[in-house]
């Protein structure tokens, strides 16, 4: 809260949740509640997540009401409702830090955010500008497209679903952490075989932490996402600083037109502001 005020913000917290339902906070009719009364209250612009966890999607088994765009920023878990938002009612999502997982570590700190990047996103009303994303180049090339995408079991976990993630046109961010290599291997192959990557026209890549292979000689990450994307013929940045990232993670507003350039470390421009006022 401190580093929200820091940064110009009058953060208000809705009640702590004092209770638990099986792995949850609480109970999804509760956490429903809670999400739409953020929606519905006319003087918050923005929601601002406390952390990612796992549940999100059950909040989207209810019936969610239509109303103005605001901002919603997280990530891992959050995905789910970015993505439900996004399919449903246009809205831009924004992928990046949320208040106990970035902002308490502050800014430009390890397991923090970037604090440029957070500020173009949420207040940039005039014009695009630049993330460097501090990766390295699997495939190289240029490519203009919508930003789309998040935490990768997340994006996966919208097929076959009403608000199933159309991602042609795109570039897809993909990252995620705590998957051995076979597992990353697994979800891009049914993310191949869904027909996920027709169409898409570039790539990033986050630094999957905690994925580190099982036994010695086993390939890592790295070699299998450039392994099943390699040959797409589209540009790929593989090791972003987005999401589960132990640096400073970038923000990245979805839903907003964008150019991937793949050379070195990799660089992203975003062509048009992320919201209007």
């Amino acid at each position: 809260m401190a580093e929200l005020r820091r940064l110009g913000y009058v953060p208000e917290t809705s009640a702590a949740m004092e209770f638990r339902n099986d792995y949850f906070a609480a109970g999804a009719k509760h956490r429903w509640n809670e999400l739409t009364a953020a929606l519905e209250e006319k003087s918050a612009a923005a929601i601002l997540c406390a952390r990612g966890g796992f549940g999100a999607a059950y909040l989207l088994d209810e019936r969610m009401p239509r109303l103005a765009p605001k901002i919603l920023l997280g990530y891992s878990d959050i995905t789910s409702l970015q993505i439900f938002f996004r399919q449903k009612h246009g809205w831009t999502g924004f992928y990046g830090p949320m208040a106990a997982a970035g902002f308490d570590a502050g800014a430009g700190a390890p397991g923090g955010y970037d604090e440029p990047s957070f500020r173009n996103a949420a207040s940039q009303t005039r014009s695009g500008w630049t993330l460097d994303l501090d990766g390295d180049t699997l495939s190289s090339g240029e490519a203009q497209g919508v930003l789309l995408g998040g935490c990768m079991t997340l994006v996966e976990a919208t097929l076959g679903t009403p608000w199933e993630l159309n991602t042609r046109g795109s570039i897809l961010l993909l990252e995620d952490r705590g998957m051995k290599p076979y597992q990353v291997d697994r979800v891009l192959t049914h993310l191949r075989q869904a027909g996920k990557f027709e169409g898409v026209r570039g790539i990033i890549l986050g630094e999957f932490p905690e994925c580190d292979p099982p036994a010695v000689g086993s390939p890592p990450v790295r070699d299998v996402c450039k392994r099943i994307l390699g040959g797409l013929g589209v540009p790929v940045v593989w090791g972003a600083r987005v999401g589960h990232t132990p640096r400073a993670m970038l923000t990245i507003p979805l839903g907003v037109r964008a150019k991937l350039r793949a050379r070195g470390e990799g660089k992203l421009d975003v062509l048009e502001p992320a919201v209007t006022r």
